[in-house]
């Protein structure tokens, strides 16, 4: 222990306390008087006195006698109205008596706008006119600051919600599957069944064969093949033929099953709903190992098969045959025109209607999906019934050589070529079909469904939603649809 510390006195905290009450001086009663001296100079009391006029003392230092204030009326309370002499406190005051307590003073009903002599005990905590004035102030700039700031904070959460709905539309899908959130774009293992038969043409690359695969039901989306072959197979090779697959089989069991000579179905071939003459010859020959020529040479007379028309385009029937080896091309063409008169009979087509029939399912085959085939008929059917031009997108591309560009649009070239099947420029039917219709398109050809449409018009390419209208103004709103979905989708094919 230092000196210092060893020589100051220990402080007891209890001990100064008690000595503190036991020296305290014994209440006695007090009268409060009024200070009448001259304030000090400089005081703040002589500055308010200057300020009210009210100083008691000159400038030449002379005093002022002031008179004294009237006393304040006092009000005793019902529960402490007697002092300890038993006097009532109202009493008191009538003798003139202070009491000893402060009593609440009832305020007067007019108020003396002079300040009380001296000041009070309000006066002593109240803030002054200029603390006032400086307190004030900044809480009006703290409000318009927190007003800012909250404008500022809730554009700033605007802006962060604007641009994250943005991101989310323009690649919520990418963000998904990165995160592995949403549907699962392949099957399951185990779950493959039933039997699908997949057509490889000449020259096929994983995207047709995705596409191929996914439209036969073997895969559970469109690109999961495509995408399973970029990571994993990027350099297989497809060969064409037909293929005996089963419906909901994983890329990797699809991939598998294509690589397999054994579920390669020998001397098969196929022709695709709404395909060509054109496309689909191609295909035979190399399949069944035979010239393009003879099938050119095979299609070129119909009435070999018993067919008035112009060319046999739409009765070659879409479906999957398989041939003996040694099979010409004039045989296989007449099993499918032999196919196509089995259908025609099966919807009751009388056969001098045949290919007036064939001609408009060749048109709703191109034109509309499975669940719309029978409206679009009706709507070909009311505009030939008034004369008016069917002007189906479909007929002027066959004619002009153009069935690439889709069924919605077409270039103004296919459009206004004065061809016989540009339904654009020429009243009436194409003079052929334009494409091999299925079971559905000629049933829906020779039954139309009952409605008053004009006009019909695809708003959604990937679903193939179709808007059916009776009026011009109702086909126009179509087209905007079309046009934004359109902006939406620019890799659409629009």
């Amino acid at each position: 222990m230092s000196e210092r510390e060893s020589a100051s006195p220990q402080h007891d905290p209890d001990a100064r306390l008690g000595d503190l009450f036991e020296n305290l001086p014994d209440p006695t009663q007090q009268s409060p008087t009024v200070d009448n001296s001259a304030p000090t100079p400089g005081s703040r009391r002589a500055a308010r006195e200057a300020a009210t006029g009210r100083a008691t003392t000159p400038p030449d230092g002379t005093p002022v006698a002031q008179s004294a204030p009237e006393p304040a009326p006092v009000r005793a309370s019902a529960d402490a109205g007697v002092d300890d002499s038993g006097a009532s406190v109202r009493d008191a005051a009538d003798a003139g008596d202070t009491p000893t307590r402060a009593v609440p003073k009832v305020a007067p009903a007019v108020v003396d706008p002079q300040p009380v002599l001296g000041g009070g005990l309000d006066d002593l905590f109240a803030p002054h006119d200029d603390e006032r004035a400086a307190s004030h102030k900044p809480k009006k700039k703290r409000r318009t600051g927190c007003l800012v700031a909250l404008v500022i904070v809730l554009a700033i959460l605007g802006g962060i919600a604007a641009g994250g709905a943005w991101v989310w539309n323009t690649y919520g899908e990418r963000i998904s599957e990165a995160l592995g959130w949403g549907e699962p774009k392949d099957w399951e293992p185990g779950l493959a069944t039933g039997e699908a038969l997949v057509t490889i043409k000449s020259g096929d690359t994983g995207g047709p064969v995705s596409v191929a695969l996914f439209e036969a039901g073997v895969t559970k989306t469109e690109d999961v093949f495509y995408d399973y072959l970029v990571k994993e197979a990027p350099g297989v090779t497809f060969y064409p033929g037909v293929y005996k697959l089963q419906e909901k089989m994983t890329a990797e069991a699809a991939l598998a099953a294509l690589q397999d000579e054994n579920n390669k179905m020998d001397n098969t071939v196929s022709v695709a709903e709404g395909g060509t003459i054109v496309s689909s010859l191609p295909g035979m020959a190399e399949t069944l190992g035979l010239p393009l020529a003879d099938f050119e040479a095979a299609v070129a007379d119909p009435s070999v098969y018993g067919v008035d028309a112009q060319n046999l385009e739409g009765w070659l029937f879409p479906a999957v045959y398989t041939f003996d080896p040694g099979v010409t091309a004039t045989q296989v063409i007449q099993r499918m025109v032999d196919r196509t008169r089995e259908a025609l009979a099966g919807a009751g087509v009388p056969d001098a209607d045949a290919e007036r029939i064939l001609t408009i399912a060749s048109i709703v085959q191109r034109e509309g999906r499975t669940d719309d085939f029978s409206k679009v008929a009706r709507v070909i059917q009311n505009r030939l019934d008034i004369d008016m031009k069917l002007q189906m997108d479909s007929t002027a591309q066959y004619g002009y050589g153009s069935l690439h560009e889709g069924v919605v649009s077409s270039s103004a070239e296919a459009l206004e070529d004065p061809n016989p099947w540009n339904t654009y420029v020429n009243t009436g039917l194409p003079v052929t079909p334009i494409a091999s219709p299925s079971d559905a398109a000629i049933k829906a050809a020779m039954s139309p469904a009952e409605g008053p449409w004009i006009y019909f018009v695809t708003i959604n390419l990937s679903t193939g939603e179709t808007q059916f209208s009776e009026t011009y103004e109702e086909h126009q709103e179509g087209i905007k649809k079309w046009q934004s979905w359109c902006r939406e989708n620019p890799d659409a094919g629009c």
